[in-house]
């Protein structure tokens, strides 16, 4: 009867054990996201100047709720209007994906293609203070202020 008795409790311990280490670590922390639902303005790129950035009103928005470890985000980078699906691990990657755009033509998109080309590639991402910057596995960065500071 004791043999069994603790078979029981060993089997039920074990399980109690497996569930706590198998924590999802994609779920995101209410810190994390206090930090990350912001809209952010792109103010490092590539060779773009802030000004010519700032000029054109260069952002993204990462305000939605997160819904299964996601937020939709949308960009603008001078003309036509973005999205995408962001996820945001606990571990500092980013998984950028489900991008897309309207379809207007504008006289200067060179800002926009080259972001739409690389942002996808992005794989790292920190929040310090009030930036936010995005990396690369080449690292190409793409660096944010958040818009209700600057």
């Amino acid at each position: 009867m004791k043999t069994i008795l603790v078979s029981i409790l060993s089997v039920l311990f074990s399980g109690i054990l497996l569930n706590c280490s198998s924590v999802n670590s994609n779920i995101s922390h209410p810190d994390q996201d206090a930090q990350l639902h912001r809209e952010w303005m792109l103010v490092a790129y590539g060779n773009y100047s802030k000004a010519d950035m700032m000029s054109k009103g260069a952002r993204i928005n990462l305000t939605e709720k997160t819904e299964n470890g996601k937020i939709r985000g949308t960009a603008f980078m001078g003309c036509n209007g973005m999205f995408f699906t962001s996820e945001f691990k606990n571990d500092g990657n980013v998984k950028i994906s489900e991008i897309g755009s309207t379809l207007k033509a504008c006289q200067d998109m060179k800002l926009e293609m080259d972001f739409g080309k690389e942002f996808r590639n992005m794989k790292t991402y920190a929040v310090k203070g009030h930036s936010l910057t995005f990396t690369d596995d080449q690292g190409h960065k793409m660096e944010f202020v958040a818009a209700d500071w600057d």
